[in-house]
């Protein structure tokens, strides 16, 4: 038997106008102008996403944390 995930991944990049939250483990897309906002609405996505689901259907621990990676630009790497 495979271990349950304790976290979900999610990458953050930079579009035109928005930054982008796409989580791996899970269909969650989210956006919005701002990073603190990006973080709530992914909070929130995330949450609703699962509402109700048997994690472990998804292949997750109760109560994943979210892991954050950024995509940045050289320029200011």
């Amino acid at each position: 038997m495979s271990s349950l995930q304790k976290t979900i991944k999610v990458f953050i990049r930079k579009g035109e106008q928005y930054y982008i939250a796409e989580c791996l483990e899970i269909n969650v897309v989210t956006q919005a102008k701002t990073l603190d906002e990006l973080i709530s609405n992914l909070r929130e996505a995330v949450a609703l996403h699962l509402e109700g689901e048997n994690l472990s259907k998804f292949g997750l621990a109760p109560d994943p944390t979210l892991i954050l990676t950024m995509e940045v630009d050289p320029l200011y790497a």
